[in-house]
């Protein structure tokens, strides 16, 4: 049996993929939870094979998430489920070693196979996502710019933003005109809309 822990903020949608699973003789699910905060206390308590993660979710998001795994449990290989299908968000989440990416939009088929292959040991990426990952590239931004695009995505002044990083106001507008010209926008707003959509933050 491959066991699997099911992590998704949309109670709906987590027991939807539940049921989906069980059907499947040689799938076990062994725990559910909502939050990115629970799963790693749950993995310990239940020792999965698979952990199947969203990316955005309350506490910790799945690519942090995918990385506490990797580093707490080698054992339990990731997942990532989410309805972002963002060519940026597949690179994170390699980058912090995830297995697979799979869309929810993908055939329920598609979804058990992924699981199977990354419980083989092999990676699982789908199919339209990696070409388009391949065709966008690696995303231009910095840790620190894509840092200080977050912060600014909350609507902060340069001050607020240089207090909750820790940064100087200079370094801050420094990153931001950066942030601006590798997204080629006009605002701060804009680049990271831009980058958001692209999966960079």
């Amino acid at each position: 049996m491959i066991r699997v822990l099911l992590a998704d903020d949309k109670a709906l949608v987590r027991g939807a993929l539940a049921a989906v699973l069980r059907i499947e003789p040689d799938l076990d699910v062994v725990a559910e939870v909502g939050t990115g905060t629970e799963v790693l206390a749950a993995a310990r308590d239940t020792a999965p094979d698979i952990a199947l993660l969203d990316v955005q979710m309350p506490g910790r998001d799945g690519l942090a998430v995918a990385a506490d795994l990797q580093r707490a449990l080698p054992g339990c290989r990731t997942l990532i489920c989410t309805t972002f299908s963002r060519p940026g968000y597949l690179t994170r989440a390699m980058s912090a070693g995830a297995a697979g990416y799979v869309v929810k939009d993908s055939p329920p088929e598609q979804l058990v196979d992924a699981i199977r292959r990354v419980h083989a040991g092999l990676r699982f990426v789908d199919p339209a996502l990696a070409a388009e990952a391949l065709a966008s590239g690696a995303s231009p931004l910095t840790e620190r710019e894509a840092d200080v695009l977050r912060a600014a995505a909350e609507g902060g002044t340069v001050a607020d933003i240089a207090k909750a990083l820790r940064l100087s106001q200079g370094t801050v507008r420094n990153h931001l005109s950066s942030a601006i010209g590798k997204t080629q926008a006009r605002t701060r707003a804009e680049a990271a809309r831009l980058a958001e959509a692209n999966g960079w933050l």
